[in-house]
């Protein structure tokens, strides 16, 4: 069973919807026993740092999720998943994390004022090594963004994808073992965003 996580957040109907248009059952929980009980783990999200982690931890998940990842179950974060799967975020005047993955979330700074923050909108994903979560999308395939963070790992071996905006080329989807994490949203990105989500669920790391 996929196990998706529900820490208040939101956006999880459409995340179910993408399974079950998979043919792919999956179960929405808070509940940190079940998510430590899932084969595989999909961390979704979107919001605020802040608040997501004050969720996170009121529930118990932040340990439940380092424990399936550190039992090597393949994990799968999303959006604001991705980003507090990381160390801090300068979001919230500074949020400490759940530390999966070396690194920050920092905000984008525009010198240009036609570029919006937060970037919403389809970006191109350009691969910057190969992993199984991009069995069958071309490179450069665009997904579906919308954010004013934006991951930055401290080890350059974890990034796999990269997207340009607002003059920065930031880390779009990052990894290590058997995490692996996207900025965008592949539950809204079409037919790529689905085969993303269908490699993950056949992914053994």
């Amino acid at each position: 069973m996929i196990a998706i996580v529900d820490y208040g957040a939101g956006n999880l109907t459409s995340v179910m919807l993408a399974f079950e248009t998979l043919g792919i059952s999956a179960h929405i929980t808070g509940n940190a026993a079940e998510i430590g009980r899932a084969e595989r783990i999909l961390f979704p999200g979107v919001g605020a740092a802040g608040a997501s982690m004050r969720n996170i931890q009121s529930l118990g998940i932040d340990d439940a999720i380092r424990q399936v990842v550190a039992d090597g179950k393949p994990f799968l974060g999303i959006c604001i998943g991705a980003q507090v799967s990381l160390d801090t975020s300068e979001e919230d005047g500074g949020t400490t994390c759940i530390g999966l993955v070396p690194g920050t979330v920092k905000r984008f700074r525009p010198s240009n004022p036609l570029d919006k923050v937060p970037q919403m909108g389809w970006n191109a994903v350009k691969q910057t090594a190969s992993h199984p979560i991009f069995d069958g999308i071309q490179d450069e395939s665009e997904f579906y963004f919308v954010h004013s963070y934006y991951p930055a790992p401290a080890n350059s071996s974890t990034i796999l994808g990269e997207t340009s905006y607002a003059d920065v080329q930031f880390t779009s989807v990052y990894g290590r073992d058997n995490l692996v994490a996207t900025q965008f949203h592949p539950e809204k990105s079409g037919k790529v965003g689905l085969q993303l989500l269908k490699n993950f669920c056949n992914w053994t790391p």
